[in-house]
């Protein structure tokens, strides 16, 4: 994307391709964008599988035309060793604003009129919010080792007592027999 002393430095045609739009710059009416070949190769690299392995979360980041500092925020969420409930919410928040985002780019991505820099610049964006939803997102998984670990001892104990049973060694049964044949 061309800045302010890039845009003045550029040549009279290359500012007369150049329109601003809402946080890019995009191809006035007239001019040449991407081909739709490379608009299918843009797409591509959105959707490859391990697309973030070894992208950066970019610092920071225009939602609705609040800057959030999004490198910052998923460090420090991550530092946390539980995320309490009213930073929760927050965190919730931001990955529902970051998957909405992640939609209008794509979306922009896919349809409208941009050159091949910006193109570029959109991929780059998408995958760095992908890698900050997967980093948010994989906060989630110490509640649900902790829920796995409860459930496979949930397990563990309805085995034991269902090999009891079998092998008549259930103390259920002898305080049924001692009552006579009533509850526990």
């Amino acid at each position: 994307m061309l800045a302010g002393t890039e845009l003045a430095q550029a040549g009279p045609l290359a500012r007369s391709c150049l329109i601003p739009t809402e946080r890019f710059l995009s191809l006035a009416p007239g001019s040449i964008g991407v081909q739709a070949y490379e608009r299918k190769q843009l797409l591509e690299r959105v959707e490859r599988e391990g697309a973030t392995v070894g992208a950066e979360i970019p610092e920071t980041i225009e939602i609705d035309e609040v800057s959030l500092d999004l490198q910052a925020f998923v460090f420090e969420t991550r530092q946390q060793d539980s995320i309490p409930s009213t930073h929760r919410e927050r965190v919730e928040d931001v990955k529902t604003k970051l998957r909405r985002e992640r939609v209008a780019r794509k979306e922009r991505l896919e349809s409208a009129e941009i050159s091949r820099e910006t193109g570029e610049q959109l991929v780059e964006s998408i995958i760095g919010i992908d890698r900050a939803l997967h980093a948010l997102d994989d906060l989630d998984s110490a509640d649900l080792e902790q829920e796995r670990a409860a459930a496979e001892m949930g397990d563990r104990k309805r085995w034991v007592r269902f090999l009891q049973q079998a092998l008549g060694q259930d103390d259920t049964n002898d305080r049924r027999a001692q009552n006579g044949g009533v509850g526990p």
